[in-house]
């Protein structure tokens, strides 16, 4: 049996990577591929207890402490979920990943990079995403939309400088020198996330079936049905 793949959707606040998340799954399943689709904090009993704890509208957790929490999850998820998924063959649609400990930690907080990046390697060992696809928007039309959305959580409620540090770190990721420098982190794509949810899909899946070829004929061969009708 072959080994799954790892699909992973990070982006600012604001992106659509929840959306886009639950459509991919949706199509990958509809294609009759096993799929699994977990979030970041969470996806385990342990890992939505720290969600709750991490994410409340109103709590004080030390930076540290902070990314640490994350890291707990984290290291459930990949040893209760992820690593058992893909043995099996199947396809991981995971909404959130190191990256955003990458950009939210680290350039938001300040955290000391190679500190954040040993702990990031003891949760997940040597887990590499086989894609993470960077959803794309201005940082101000990300906030508007997230604002628009029903209660708020933690992290959307920091201010304008901090999701400008957060949003300017996901685009240096996608830069092919970050990427040489960060061989854990696996192939980054920066798709745009502007216009219509459609429209945001089909990027999303050319930029998957560059290094996932099975699933991207799957994709666009599921697209092509939604057309036709």
């Amino acid at each position: 049996m072959n080994r799954g793949e790892l699909i992973v959707l990070e982006g600012a606040e604001g992106v659509g990577k929840t959306t886009q998340a639950r459509r991919l799954v949706a199509e990958l399943t509809r294609s009759g591929l096993d799929c699994v689709h977990v979030r970041e904090p969470g996806g385990t009993s342990l890992g939505e207890a720290i969600r709750d704890v991490l994410l409340g509208p109103s709590r004080t957790v030390a930076p540290t402490a902070e990314a640490l929490l994350f890291m707990a999850s984290r290291a459930q998820l990949v040893s209760e979920k992820i690593q058992p998924a893909l043995i099996a063959g199947s396809v991981v649609v995971l909404d959130r990943f190191f990256l955003s400990t990458y950009a939210y930690q680290i350039h938001g907080r300040g955290l000391p990079a190679n500190e954040v990046r040993a702990a990031n390697h003891l949760a997940v060992g040597d887990l590499v995403p086989t894609v993470t696809v960077v959803l794309h928007l201005p940082d101000n039309d990300g906030l508007a939309r997230a604002s628009k959305r029903s209660g708020h959580d933690y992290m959307e409620q920091l201010g304008d400088e901090f999701h400008a540090r957060v949003g300017a770190a996901f685009d240096d990721f996608a830069t092919p020198d970050w990427q040489r420098r960060h061989p854990e982190c696996g192939p980054i794509v920066s798709v745009d996330a502007g216009g219509s949810p459609d429209d945001v899909f089909r990027r999303i899946v050319a930029a998957i079936g560059v290094y996932a070829p099975r699933l991207g004929v799957e994709l666009t061969a599921a697209l092509e049905q939604e057309v036709a009708k």
